[in-house]
């Protein structure tokens, strides 16, 4: 029996979790590990959407314990410390029995304690920062991390010169390679009208269900819709409406419903505007508002439409009417907007990614 020390394959530890936006670019960079020969492992948190979707692609999972850290007070803030710790013990001791060459973190509350093991046990750790400024999570994690993975230009210009690149975000290479037709067959839609996709986010979006919902038999008149409105907000009353269709969450199809929508509306998270602006749709954002978080979807909106990608709808400004006429004015635009995303500079944000993975993997 070969000892793993003695064989050179290459490890990796992958990490990221909370949200379907800080697991999504971890699956997205899985082929082309595998195809350098990776050994991967994840680790996440014990029971964090993350496990779900990384035991779907057959990948060793590790969960930790694992505490939000909070801006706002709340009992929980006692407690959580004392997760955090362990969730940081927990961490060391799968890097020592794990001994990757390299640590991937995503973001997300469970990836603190794990980068900050890694730079205990002086295994270089990178990591990605989708938001133009860097969420608390990775906030901690700048001094531990050998590299910082950006997605907004103006990020890059904030962090240490020498740790900040200027990456983009991965892209699962199958939304790329949608079809059309399957997924107007999925959704019993006609040819005869524009298809509109509206897209909750993975925890969902209420208030923006909620004013889809009521400007929906106008929309009906001129749109197909296909609305993905998260877990548990599916409205039993609009089952079997002509035209309309809905859905919690999509993996499988996802790339045929975007292959057959004409305009998106989206929350204006990173990972999705990446994936919307890849694509070439035309988009309007609605992203959460301040009060509702950081206010970094604004941030991340505002730059989507300072570059000619995106309408931005801010949540506070929305009426029926208004959203009804920016969706009409979106559609009637399109080409637009198309364009300047044609013409925009697209990264192939894999190959940058895991030439920094390899560079690092390389080093120690």
């Amino acid at each position: 029996m070969i000892d793993s020390e003695d064989n050179h394959m290459k490890k990796i530890i992958l990490t990221g979790g909370g949200t379907a936006g800080h697991v999504t670019p971890n699956i997205a960079l899985l082929p082309r590990l595998k195809e350098l020969g990776y050994d991967i492992s994840y680790i996440g948190s014990y029971e964090g959407m993350e496990k779900g979707l990384i035991e779907q692609q057959h990948i060793p999972y590790y969960g930790i314990s694992s505490g939000k850290l909070r801006r706002y007070f709340d009992v929980k803030n006692f407690t959580d410390p004392f997760r955090v710790l362990k969730g940081f013990h927990e961490a060391k001791k799968l890097l020592k029995q794990l001994k990757p060459d390299v640590v991937f973190s995503k973001g997300g509350f469970v990836t603190v304690p794990v980068v900050i093991a890694a730079k205990k046990r002086k295994i270089p750790a990178i990591i990605h920062e989708s938001d133009m400024t860097p969420g608390l999570a990775n906030k901690l994690c700048l001094s531990s991390a050998s590299k910082i993975c950006c997605n907004f230009p103006e990020t890059v210009k904030s962090l240490p010169q020498e740790k900040a690149v200027l990456t983009g975000t991965p892209i699962r290479e199958e939304l790329l390679s949608g079809d059309k037709e399957a997924g107007r067959l999925f959704c019993g839609f006609t040819s005869d009208k524009p298809v509109l996709m509206v897209i909750g986010g993975s925890l969902g979006a209420a208030s923006v269900n909620e004013h889809i919902r009521s400007i929906l038999p106008e929309l009906l008149k001129e749109f197909q819709v296909i609305h993905l409105c998260g877990k548990g907000k599916t409205d039993e009353s609009l089952k079997g409406t002509e035209g309309y269709v809905q859905f919690e969450y999509i993996k499988k199809e996802l790339s045929d419903l975007f292959a057959l929508a004409d305009i998106v509306i989206s929350r204006a998270g990173a990972n999705a505007i990446c994936e919307i602006s890849a694509l070439h749709k035309p988009n309007l954002l609605i992203p959460l508002s301040a009060n509702a978080s950081r206010g970094d979807q604004i941030l991340n909106a505002r730059s989507f439409e300072r570059q000619g990608y995106s309408m931005v709808l801010e949540e506070e400004e929305i009426t029926d009417e208004k959203l009804l006429s920016v969706i009409r004015n979106l559609y009637a635009d399109r080409h637009k907007y198309e364009q300047a995303m044609s013409a925009g500079s697209q990264m192939d944000s894999i190959h940058h990614i895991v030439s920094m993975i390899e560079e690092c993997a390389g080093s120690r």
